[in-house]
């Protein structure tokens, strides 16, 4: 085994298949997306290079600020939410042993559901004339909220509407990465502290946390990222709407690229939203300090 590790032809030809495949589906399009970016491209005729123009008509889209503040929403309400809650499920869940697997499935099942269809589901709930509205009626309630129509506010109704929905959806991903993380510690550690006179809550922040901060690097970063390329739930809950207030850097690229056919604005819109992830992985990577310790 040492020796087929050593071997640098063997060592490519197990690459070779990964990285046609990277190339072909991931680095391609993403080259491409830039080179479309600086040109005016119809899907149709030929592309032509208008040099930046395409991103100096982002910054006088109305709709594309709208897009940027409400994908920065989902992008700090997913981290914090899901990083609290999904700890809390964790350690919970950890030291529960009977009916522990049934809540995990429980909390987990949304993960593994369509989203479209989600998204459906919870608008016809949220609708004004059907579900919770129609509850609060019977229950004496004369004007109930507008839940996915109201538009007053910095942060407009809807989209807190839409952003618990993808918090009930999405954090039972978090907490199966920090249970497999906290699984992983021994539990020599947790009987030492308690033998000092260590409380659960005393074990818990100065044991469980250090030990998972890895983790918690990386469930933040894939947080960051799904926040913001949030798409699906939000485009068959509102499509954008009304008057384009929900609108988020996903869906405003959809609209752009595939309703009015300009996929050089798509583009650079989707450049955009690329660079985004990249600094918010970076950022956090820095943020969340990391040390390897034996478990």
């Amino acid at each position: 085994m040492d020796k087929l590790l050593r071997n640098k032809k063997a060592i490519a030809f197990f690459m070779l298949p990964a990285f046609i495949l990277f190339t072909l589906v991931l680095f391609i399009p993403i080259v491409q997306s830039v080179y479309y970016s600086f040109c005016d491209y119809k899907g149709i005729t030929a592309p032509v290079f208008i040099g930046l123009d395409n991103y100096k008509n982002l910054l006088s889209d109305k709709t594309f600020g709208i897009a940027l503040k409400n994908s920065f929403f989902f992008l700090i309400f997913s981290c914090v939410s899901q990083l609290i809650i999904g700890l809390f499920y964790a350690a919970l869940l950890t030291n529960i042993q009977k009916g522990r697997n049934a809540f995990k499935n429980i909390i987990y099942l949304p993960c593994v559901l369509s989203s479209a269809a989600l998204g459906l589901l919870w608008m016809f709930i949220f609708s004004p004339k059907l579900g919770i509205s129609q509850l609060l009626e019977k229950w004496g309630v004369e004007n109930p909220p507008l839940w996915l129509m109201d538009t007053k506010g910095t942060i407009i109704l809807p989209m807190w509407v839409i952003a618990f929905v993808s918090l009930w959806q999405y954090v039972g991903q978090s907490m199966m990465l920090y249970m497999a993380q906290i699984s992983g510690i021994s539990k020599s550690l947790f009987e030492a502290s308690y033998i000092d006179g260590c409380t659960k809550a005393m074990t818990f922040r100065h044991i469980t946390l250090p030990l998972i901060r890895p983790m918690v690097a990386t469930a933040m970063s894939l947080n960051a990222i799904g926040s913001l390329k949030f798409f699906d739930l939000i485009f068959n809950m509102t499509e954008g709407g009304p008057n384009h207030k929900t609108e988020v850097l996903a869906t405003h690229l959809y609209q752009q690229g595939f309703k009015y056919f300009k996929y050089g604005y798509a583009s650079a819109i989707g450049v955009v939203l690329l660079i985004l992830c990249l600094l918010v992985t970076l950022f956090i990577n820095k943020l969340v300090k990391t040390e390897q310790y034996e478990m």
